[in-house]
């Protein structure tokens, strides 16, 4: 995601200053759990494990991928909260470990016979390697397009605004989320989730004093 380049002095501003250009769509609560369902019955073990820990740990497609197990397990053990360093920001961003990604995750690291050492999401093409960006945003096309989605409105970013989407609809709780994403301004967590006037309206006709 490119922010747009500032205005040069004299000239009028440009339309995208101050927003996320091309910015994927989250996907609905039913929409995870068609694609959950879907996993599931197919019994793709790695991407129903893959699925989940995305939506949970809201990370970016580079930093999900190159996680070891050591990150969210202690031995093979899954944990309930994890934290890790993001490779764009410093400071570590926590997460938790639902149910089903546990149960996932557990189910994974024992077909795949994973040490804590290892690679989550192995490669299957490259001994040593992780599983690449492209190959895992390929995998959100599929996942996606299984459902019924169009492809050009989702791509690995929608799965990290997913939960976060959410939680914002449902509590109004920007400072939260902006914890949970590792953001170090708010303005960026505004940015990301798209939060429009419209939104900041209905939240606020919702409420009765």
């Amino acid at each position: 995601m490119e922010q747009a380049e500032p205005a040069v002095a004299g000239q009028r501003p440009p339309w995208n200053k101050g927003k996320l250009v091309d910015q994927k769509s989250p996907l609905k609560a039913q929409e995870v759990w068609e694609i959950r369902v879907r996993l599931t019955m197919a019994g793709k073990v790695r991407d129903l494990a893959l699925f989940n820990l995305a939506l949970d740990s809201k990370l970016r497609g580079c930093d999900l991928v190159s996680l070891p197990v050591s990150d969210v397990c202690r031995s093979t053990e899954p944990l309930a909260r994890a934290k890790v360093v993001q490779s764009k920001t410093s400071p570590p961003v926590q997460f938790e470990l639902t149910e089903p990604t546990r149960k996932a995750i557990a189910a994974w690291v024992e077909r795949k016979s994973l040490g804590p050492h290892d690679w989550l999401f192995p490669s299957r093409k490259k001994a040593g390697e992780h599983l690449t960006t492209r190959q895992y945003a390929r995998l959100v096309q599929d996942w996606t397009e299984a459902i019924g989605l169009p492809s050009s409105a989702y791509a690995t970013h929608s799965l990290r605004r997913t939960k976060a989407t959410l939680l914002y609809r449902k509590t109004g709780n920007l400072r939260a989320i902006q914890f949970l994403l590792g953001h170090a301004k708010i303005d960026s967590t505004v940015r990301y989730l798209g939060v429009e006037v419209e939104d900041a309206l209905a939240m606020s006709e919702g409420l009765e004093l």
